[in-house]
């Protein structure tokens, strides 16, 4: 578990979590994320696959809803 200040950005908060992985949890091998987890952080979790093999997978919402909706 990583605390941060409210006003850091949840992808940019997940990148001092994810840093346990170059040490710890070497059985992690996908991350489930939604899209708010894209972009700059795809390839940062790509960056830790020399000590890790991990993906982060960004799991998209279906086009035309809005609101809440449970993904997969």
């Amino acid at each position: 578990m990583v605390v941060t200040a409210a006003s850091v950005q949840d992808r940019d908060g997940a990148k001092s979590l994810l840093k346990v992985l170059r040490h710890q949890c070497s059985r992690l091998r996908l991350i489930w994320a939604d899209g708010a987890y894209g972009g700059e952080l795809l390839a940062w979790v790509w960056a830790l696959r020399p000590w890790r093999k991990v993906r982060l997978e960004i799991v998209k919402r279906p086009k035309g809803v809005q609101g809440f909706q449970l993904l997969p």
